[in-house]
């Protein structure tokens, strides 16, 4: 057996595949260990999305290339996003990197382990169907005991003007309710008391598996388990149906957070971005959650220097009075 070390880095998503690679390992007889110092495997699990995160990952990249150099650690396994975006960059710029997984081949971790392992001269690449994955699996928890994320989706097909995630992570794939209650349940077991529930857009959850968002329903079956709270993050504007506030409103165990990237506030500059929302239905809703459960907390993204946006002043003032 061998003795790997874990390093995920970008947005809970990546991190809930990091979990799942580490159960996969240990299955296979494998030790998780917390330091790369004398292990036999670092694995860095990347981010891409922004050229900060790809900075990032190359600098913990080095670090453990420069271990490697002075004998502390034996192989590199590069996975996740900034693999899958920059395969070839990655082998030929980093010559210490054994081994690359794209964001479609995780469950092929223990497999890289031991082609990295055997001594052979190949570096393995990995780069499996991104559409396809499978999305579910056993996983070592590396958040606080009492909290955890539990992904409901992967993929998106929004196609916002200005991300690569589609490229990354292929078709909104929404997972099976009764696989996720499944994964909630086993949670709540093991003593989690806040459950996080993520994807790239959780209010889409349903339309491609059920021919309808059913994102209110997995919230009501949610809340009958045993967690004192239930989070969400990412919910587009443009998919706050009224079934959905209400759900939000009448839950005691949702919490009046809400993380809503609404990214501008200008109707050209929304429609440039390829966003559904016009300024007016922003309003709307953010107006619509006010009312409807007072004292909700509201986070947002915004971008700011979109090509074609020029100095002429777009007022927010308007937007934060509502």
């Amino acid at each position: 057996s061998y003795n790997v070390f874990f390093i995920s880095l970008g947005c809970a998503k990546n991190q809930v595949n990091c979990e799942q690679m580490m159960a996969t390992v240990q299955h296979a007889g494998h030790n998780i260990v917390l330091s790369p110092e004398g292990a036999d495997v670092a694995v860095v699990n990347t981010c891409g999305f922004l050229a900060s995160a790809c900075e990032e990952a190359i600098d913990n990249i080095l670090e453990m290339a420069e271990l490697k150099q002075e004998g502390g650690l034996k192989k590199i396994i590069v996975t996740g996003c900034m693999a899958q975006r920059y395969k070839d960059d990655v082998l030929r710029e980093l010559p210490e990197v054994d081994a690359v997984l794209g964001t479609g081949s995780y469950g092929d971790i223990a497999l890289a382990l031991d082609e990295v392992m055997s001594g052979a001269a190949l570096r393995p690449c990995h780069m499996g169907d991104i559409h396809h994955c499978p999305q579910g699996g056993a996983r070592i928890l590396s958040t606080p005991p009492w909290y955890a994320y539990l992904r409901i989706a992967e993929g998106c097909d929004n196609c916002c003007a200005y991300c690569v995630i589609p490229s990354l992570r292929g078709n909104y794939r929404s997972r099976r309710m009764e696989d996720i209650l499944e994964e909630a349940r086993a949670l709540a077991e093991d003593g989690v008391q806040e459950c996080i529930v993520i994807a790239q857009d959780i209010t889409r959850y349903g339309v491609d598996l059920y021919g309808e968002r059913r994102l209110p329903e997995l919230l009501r079956e949610l809340c009958r388990l045993p967690f004192h709270w239930v989070r969400l993050h990412y919910l587009y504007p443009d998919n706050l149906s009224d079934q959905l506030i209400d759900t939000i409103a009448g839950e005691a165990k949702i919490c009046n957070y809400l993380d809503i990237p609404i990214q501008h506030c200008n109707d050209t500059i929304l429609k440039n971005m390829n966003r559904r929302s016009t300024r007016a239905e922003l309003l709307e809703v953010i107006g619509k959650l006010r009312r409807e459960i007072p004292g909700i907390t509201l986070r947002t993204t915004l971008i700011a220097g979109f090509p074609g946006e020029t100095e002429e002043p777009v007022s927010y003032t308007h937007l934060r009075a509502h």
